[in-house]
């Protein structure tokens, strides 16, 4: 069993049990955080997340692929409900104690890619991959040529790595159009300024190829061609 808790501003325990006897086959964790006005609880195994505590709604979330077995978290979320009041009562006598000292920030790193192979007017997902960022959450926002969407978007709970920090992946359910331009923007303390990272038309199938290709061919024809004409009109000469 181990733990860890960082305390402001917002405090997370982490518990890392593993299967004996060794070596470790799987991993299974939860993370337990609250700051003064939010709160997370999760489960997850192997560093897949596999359930988590939606306390805006008052609901629990499972979020296994639909091919997993189906599995049971009966009183999870009565039991997430009681541990965030113990947290933030915690939290509230940890900063009285210390004094609300300063944390070390950790700034946030991103990449954006497709989920599937680019096909136009063939529906698709973006993914918006942050990693490396202390503390957690992180906020990711997207925009379609300039304009910020919100319909389609969906992002997880922040997963923790071994080093301490923390991963978040944001999604946008699209269709691709030829000129269209897609940005993740992040923001998270450690920033000074947003994080952007763009998908476009550098990424998107187009003409070009197939322009070159037929125009090298039309080129290569007439050489051909040229070349047929000047050979028979040199053996008609000889």
């Amino acid at each position: 069993l181990f733990g860890v808790c960082q305390t402001q501003p917002l405090m997370l325990t982490l518990f890392w049990l593993s299967w004996l006897p060794c070596p470790v086959l799987h991993q299974t964790i939860q993370v337990i955080g609250c700051s003064a006005s939010n709160g997370e609880f999760m489960v997850g195994l192997d560093t897949e997340e596999e359930w988590y505590a939606d306390f805006k709604n008052h609901r629990g979330v499972i979020v296994l692929p639909k091919f997993a077995d189906p599995v049971s978290y009966e009183g999870l979320y009565q039991m997430a409900v009681g541990t965030l009041k113990t947290c933030k009562a915690n939290l509230a006598t940890l900063d009285g104690a210390y004094n609300n000292p300063p944390v070390k920030l950790d700034v946030p790193h991103s990449t954006i890619y497709t989920r599937n192979r680019v096909q136009l007017d063939v529906e698709n997902h973006l993914i918006c991959h942050v990693s490396g960022f202390f503390p957690a959450p992180v906020s990711v926002y997207w925009t379609r040529n300039d304009q910020i969407v919100t319909e389609g978007t969906s992002i997880n709970t922040p997963y923790p790595s071994k080093d301490g920090t923390f991963t978040q992946i944001s999604t946008l359910k699209f269709t691709p159009q030829q000129g269209d331009i897609y940005s993740c923007t992040v923001q998270h303390p450690a920033l000074e300024q947003p994080l952007t990272r763009v998908w476009g038309d550098q990424d998107q199938p187009g003409i070009g190829p197939v322009v070159f290709c037929g125009l090298g061919l039309t080129v290569g024809l007439l050489g051909v061609a040229t070349g047929t004409f000047f050979l028979i009109k040199g053996n008609e000469c000889s």
